[in-house]
């Protein structure tokens, strides 16, 4: 018969997965009784009917069975107000939720480096560099989450695979995720048919909950989708946190480069750091003989680069598996990390984490952008 103690020892392993953080550890494992054969495991829930609830159980009883437990009943009660209100403090520190009222801040453990990817306008492939990028650094070990700014356009959740409601609780959002990275989208929020009709302010505000209301715990990266342009998320974005790095994307042709230098230097002008640009689409790569045809023109990329001077990190091949991961929820960095764009994205994930690697981490705040709205209203 085990002892209470080993039972305990061993759900240290069991995770909450939305948080990340053992279940014991963030109030949740209530209590433990050992009645002979049988082991009860009461665990509270942060809301009541949990998505997650047959996910903890089934880990709960994989945790258990190599110490010999096969009898295992879980029982599941959702928290209290207090016991919720106590995890948040617990996620969050003391005095969050005061510190929310007077001035929100972005809750990472502080060493978060922000990565903006920004194109001048539509069609060059934008998301898709994000997705595959933030998956290859997920796959290198590192922390990353992906915040989908494209509010009217969002591609994200089907780019990688994610569906379902993110759940909320104590003005606290938690995020959903895919192939590692964790993800939060106006995608969650809304049915994808439905169009996001909304002007400056509301845009503003549901930016500043993606980034302060959203617990995305200890990240290493975060990649923001920006919208194409230079329009009111982007301001936005770089008013809330100004000192975060922008990743340009184009293609080769003469007129994205213009459009993408442009917003590069839109970067500059509101204390966006541009750190590299990577040419999307650099070139078309037959399927039967491998031949590359450069359809869209080249050197746009290196000349965007050039004149924004910082390096091109990749030229990435238009191959028929990118748009197929695309569509299908698996990016190509994972369904084939050793074709052209599989490489490419990997190599370019590799040089953006130097590029910002050498970044003193610090708490980022949250600053109330020019033109924040007085309401809080919110998008969830």
């Amino acid at each position: 018969m085990v002892t209470e103690d080993q039972v305990r020892q061993a759900l240290r392993n069991v995770l909450d997965p939305e948080i990340g953080k053992p279940i014991e550890d963030l109030g949740m494992l209530q209590d433990i009784e050992v009645d002979g054969e049988v082991v009860r495991v009461h665990v509270l829930l942060t809301i009541a009917g949990c998505p997650l609830q047959d996910r903890i159980t089934g880990d709960v009883k994989a945790a258990l069975a190599p110490i010999g437990v096969t009898q295992v009943d879980v029982r599941m009660t959702p928290m209290s107000e207090a016991q919720r209100a106590a995890l948040v403090e617990n996620l969050r520190g003391p005095g969050a939720a005061a510190a929310q009222a007077q001035q929100r801040t972005f809750f990472t453990d502080g060493a978060t480096s922000v990565i903006a990817v920004a194109s001048g306008k539509g069609g060059v492939g934008k998301s898709s560099v994000t997705v595959n990028l933030a998956v290859a650094l997920a796959a290198e070990g590192h922390r990353v989450g992906v915040l989908d700014a494209d509010v009217w356009g969002f591609s994200i959740p089907r780019m990688l695979g994610v569906s379902g409601r993110p759940v909320g609780f104590n003005d606290m959002i938690l995020p959903l995720e895919s192939h590692g990275v964790k993800v939060i989208s106006m995608g969650f929020f809304v049915p994808e048919e439905t169009p996001v009709i909304w002007r400056g302010p509301m845009l503003h505000k549901a930016i500043e909950q993606f980034l302060g209301d959203v617990y995305w715990g200890d990240l290493d990266f975060l990649l923001v989708d920006l919208p194409p342009g230079t329009g009111d998320v982007s301001i936005s974005l770089a008013s809330f946190l100004p000192g975060a790095s922008m990743l340009v994307v184009t293609t080769p042709q003469e007129a994205a480069r213009r459009v993408a230098e442009r917003a590069g230097k839109m970067a500059e002008r509101t204390n966006l750091r541009p750190i590299g640009v990577i040419e999307n689409m650099s070139s078309f790569v037959c399927p039967h003989c491998g031949e590359p045809t450069r359809i869209f023109g080249e050197g746009g990329g290196a000349e965007a680069a050039e004149t924004l001077g910082v390096p091109l990190m990749a030229e990435v091949p238009l191959v028929v598996g990118l748009r197929e991961g695309g569509d299908s929820g698996t990016p190509i960095v994972v369904s084939d990390p050793d074709s052209a764009a599989g490489v490419a994205f990997r190599e370019a994930a590799h040089s953006v984490a130097l590029a910002v690697k050498s970044k003193v981490g610090k708490p980022l705040t949250l600053l109330a952008g020019p033109g924040a709205p007085a309401e809080h209203g919110h998008a969830h």
